[in-house]
């Protein structure tokens, strides 16, 4: 009793997508995404100027909660390809004035709470960072990229064993990753 699901997603301009085995590449104006959708009870298909995802389970609360999500993810794949995506965090420093800056694929702060070695927060896939002032803005093509890359950068500069009330130092998000406008 297995009934089927279809969801189709339009294709925009100058986005082609392309499927390999399992993978889901997404190629336009910005750059290409690729990413791998492992399952065997959805297929996936691209014709034309539209993508569709077939589910062959039966349509319970949770099978189609996936085949949604699939859907999300490619429409997310196809909006940094065109647009691209940004998210932008601020930098709280009360007691040592921070150095931050872009180096290796890594976000360098330096001088944060007067340690005599910088700390490092990865750069995730093609995600750069700008610093302007007390703001970073990190962009790139890939929406699970930027988000991450923001969140290792708040984490690297969480504070522990000392009173949250006074040392407010750190790196803080303050506009999670959406396509830029």
């Amino acid at each position: 009793m297995s009934t089927e699901h279809k969801i189709s997603i339009p294709i925009p301009k100058g986005v082609t997508l392309s499927l390999k085995g399992s993978n889901l590449s997404a190629k336009g104006p910005l750059g290409q995404v690729t990413r791998k959708f492992p399952a065997a009870a959805i297929d996936l298909k691209v014709s034309g100027s539209t993508a569709e995802i077939d589910l062959s389970l039966p349509p319970r609360r949770k099978n189609v909660a996936i085949l949604d999500t699939w859907e999300k993810h490619i429409i997310n794949m196809m909006l940094g390809v065109t647009k691209g995506f940004v998210a932008k965090a601020k930098m709280v420093s009360a007691h040592f004035p921070m150095k931050v800056y872009e180096k290796d694929g890594f976000v360098v702060i330096e001088n944060f709470l007067g340690e005599k070695y910088p700390r490092r927060s990865p750069l995730l896939g093609t995600t750069k960072v700008e610093v302007a002032g007390e703001e970073l803005f990190f962009s790139g093509i890939d929406l699970e990229s930027v988000g991450q890359s923001v969140a290792n950068m708040e984490k690297t500069t969480h504070i522990r064993n000392y009173d949250p009330r006074v040392f407010q130092d750190g790196i803080y998000i303050t506009e999670k990753a959406h396509p830029k406008e």
